[in-house]
């Protein structure tokens, strides 16, 4: 699938002008609208880009795996009406609908209907900026599961999620997750997810033919996908055509941007890259001063004591920057709640839900506050990779822009054998 990309001849005769033996014109300033609009778009970059999943119900996805099997069971247990009532039926599924079964999960074919079956195991699901939830991996209950993302999913796989632009808006142009992410901007503006590799088990990274190498002889070294996307962490920026990246002609800069960006890069994926969950220094750590409620209805920040305070409990120490951190123009503390307390028609499967605040809450509210602390603090450095970028012209020199269009496809997998419909299987 393409992502967004430029009306064609847009911004052809921009020129720009390199010092370096290339001959080129000079490079163009981030801060100048028309330099912006110079540089590249990652949908270039990284060619094969998915559209967000469109889930269908909201009940399938929660904060806890109880929660979820409470769900499944209570609509195993309903009968006729009611039962189809609670399933919430759509235009691309209902309780007959024969799907083919999720790739690397094994969930049941038959129609719904006919045959439920046991509980599927719920996966880790990325549901918004740095909100980690539960989702029940049941192709039978999801409108538009993108089958291409999960076929290429687990280990070492990492997802760019470019969100949807928003005019003024503050925060990352890029997010970036280990979890399968539901790829929703807050801001309910179309977004896009980039797997960081096209196969699974690390292999054929997801980027322009000929970049890597491109980058190796510019900068000196050989360039892996990580190195690439920790520089995009760090320098990508926001415009109405996607996600633009500078491609520095200084390999000081370069590695200063991929030294910021694997920190970024890692604390995103909670230490997917290092191994270690992330963690503020001591005496910064955030901790409950006084518990939760068992039913919070309200969020709201003390700046004096940089405090969180969720009706009477309270954490400290907050950093402001963990407070006002927004992706997309909305909060993202502010959207963590909402997912959690926000009331649910009475009767429905999204009533379901535990009868008191889960201690688990508390501790991934405590890690969530970690990450945004951590990327607060960094923000204001990607600031610096606003001069000294490469545009479009040298790439298409190079013949790296623009990339085959088989480069925005999946790969084929050619010996993967997936159960289909009605536990038939099909060779892809």
């Amino acid at each position: 699938m393409r992502g967004v990309t430029e009306a064609p001849g847009a911004n052809d005769d921009v020129p720009c002008r390199l010092d370096d033996p290339s001959g080129l014109d000079a490079p163009p300033r981030l801060d100048d609208p028309s330099g912006l609009d110079a540089l590249p778009l990652l949908d270039d970059l990284m060619p094969w880009s998915v559209a967000p999943l469109r889930l269908g119900r909201s009940w399938i996805v929660a904060p806890d795996t109880r929660t979820l099997r409470s769900r499944w069971d209570r609509l195993v247990a309903a009968e006729g009406a009611e039962r189809e009532a609670l399933f919430r039926p759509s235009r691309a599924r209902t309780t007959a609908s024969a799907v083919a079964a999720l790739p690397g999960q094994r969930t049941g074919t038959v129609r719904w209907a006919r045959e439920p079956g046991r509980c599927p195991d719920p996966v880790r699901i990325a549901r918004g900026p740095y909100d980690e939830q539960w989702l029940l991996p049941d192709h039978r209950l999801i409108d538009t599961a993108r089958p291409e993302l999960w076929r290429v999913a687990g280990e070492p796989q990492l997802f760019a999620v470019e969100p949807g632009y928003v005019p003024g808006a503050t925060g990352p142009a890029l997010l970036v997750t280990a979890a399968l992410p539901e790829g929703r901007s807050p801001a309910g503006r179309p977004g896009r997810i980039r797997p960081l590799f096209r196969r699974p088990g690390g292999r054929e990274p997801n980027l322009a033919p000929g970049l890597l190498a491109f980058l190796g002889k510019r900068y000196g070294h050989e360039v892996d996908a990580l190195e690439w996307l920790a520089w995009t962490v760090a320098a990508a920026r926001p415009s109405p055509a996607g996600c633009r990246v500078p491609v520095p002609a200084d390999p000081e800069v370069w590695a200063a941007g991929v030294a910021l960006g694997r920190e970024l890069t890692d604390v995103q994926a909670r230490g997917a890259l290092s191994g270690t969950k992330p963690r503020l220094p001591g005496g910064r750590r955030p901790y409950v001063r006084v518990a939760v409620p068992a039913r919070p209805g309200t969020m709201t920040y003390d700046a004096g004591d940089e405090a969180l305070c969720l009706d009477e409990g309270r954490i400290s120490p907050v950093p402001v920057e963990a407070w006002e951190f927004s992706v997309g123009g909305a909060r993202v503390l502010d959207q963590w709640f909402a997912h959690r307390t926000a009331p649910a028609e009475p009767g429905s499967l999204e009533a379901i839900g535990p009868a008191a605040w889960p201690q688990e809450w508390t501790s991934e509210l405590l890690d969530l506050i970690t990450v945004l602390a951590l990327l607060g603090a960094r923000e204001p450095e990607r600031a610096a990779f606003t001069t000294g970028a490469v545009g479009r012209e040298e790439l298409r020199a190079a013949a790296i822009l623009p990339p085959p269009s088989g480069a925005r496809r999946p790969a084929s997998v050619l010996d993967h054998q997936e159960e289909g419909p009605e536990g038939q299987f099909m060779l892809l």
